[in-house]
């Protein structure tokens, strides 16, 4: 590909930036009973489609971590170590009306019989949209980085420390959102205020990408940055459910 990276060009920018303000993550352990795949097939077929009848939600997304994911975790404190599930949910304005909407229609789903499966929740937490940051290579702009094809995410819950932008220059990351974890985004979510949520986007293969990015992490720790987990996560491919799964 060649051009000019759409961040550099004010003619493109001028067309729009994002207008997502918060990110509602939920972060579930692996099935007790072996049913992930059967989990997976139904949220994606099911579940998140109904999302976006919700007039400000702006995307959704599952990642999964496979054995391989999880052997190259660069941190994984107690508090998140069981993750092995995770959708985000992209919300713009009118916010406090659209995460009304997902809590009730949350309900409506379950009252028609429309959600037989579950997996032990870790946390169902909401995040703050902080800062939008792309590698120069793959020219698209930052704002639109979660709807780029990705063949996985790197996640990274911390306390502590600024907007890890050095990140994008890591071969593999395509660039990422940084979150700011809140209190008061809705009353049915987690506090997460004192967290910092950063959403790398991988344009290769996830396990290898973490294993470079794991001196450079190492780095940010050593200055004062606490990670509670560092992880790097699959897509999950729609009709191949079962192609990328916890052990």
């Amino acid at each position: 590909m060649a051009g000019a990276p759409s961040d550099d060009v004010p003619a493109i920018l001028e067309h729009g930036t994002t207008d997502v303000q918060v990110g509602v993550v939920s972060m579930s352990a692996r099935s007790p009973d072996g049913q992930d795949a059967a989990y997976v097939e139904w949220h994606l077929l099911d579940h998140l489609p109904e999302q976006h009848r919700i007039g400000g939600v702006r995307g959704g997304v599952r990642w999964v971590s496979t054995p391989a994911c999880r052997a190259a975790r660069a941190a994984s404190e107690r508090r998140f170590d069981a993750v092995d599930h995770v959708v985000q949910y992209l919300f713009a304005e009118p916010v406090d009306e659209s995460l009304a909407a997902f809590f009730g229609l949350g309900g409506a789903l379950r009252g028609a019989g429309r959600m037989p499966l579950r997996l032990p929740g870790v946390e169902l937490g909401g995040y703050r949209l902080a800062a939008t940051v792309a590698a120069r290579r793959v020219l698209a702009g930052a704002d639109v980085l979660p709807w780029r094809p990705a063949r996985g995410a790197y996640l990274l819950v911390e306390e502590g420390g600024q907007v890890p932008a050095e990140l994008v220059e890591v071969p593999g990351v395509a660039g990422l959102w940084s979150w700011e974890g809140s209190a008061t985004v809705h009353v049915d979510l987690a506090p997460t205020d004192g967290l910092r949520l950063t959403v790398c986007y991988l344009d290769d293969d996830p396990v290898a990408t973490a294993c470079r990015l794991a001196p450079v992490l190492s780095d940010r720790w050593s200055a004062g940055v606490v990670p509670l987990l560092a992880a790097p996560f699959e897509p999950v491919v729609p009709w191949q459910w079962e192609r990328s799964l916890p052990g």
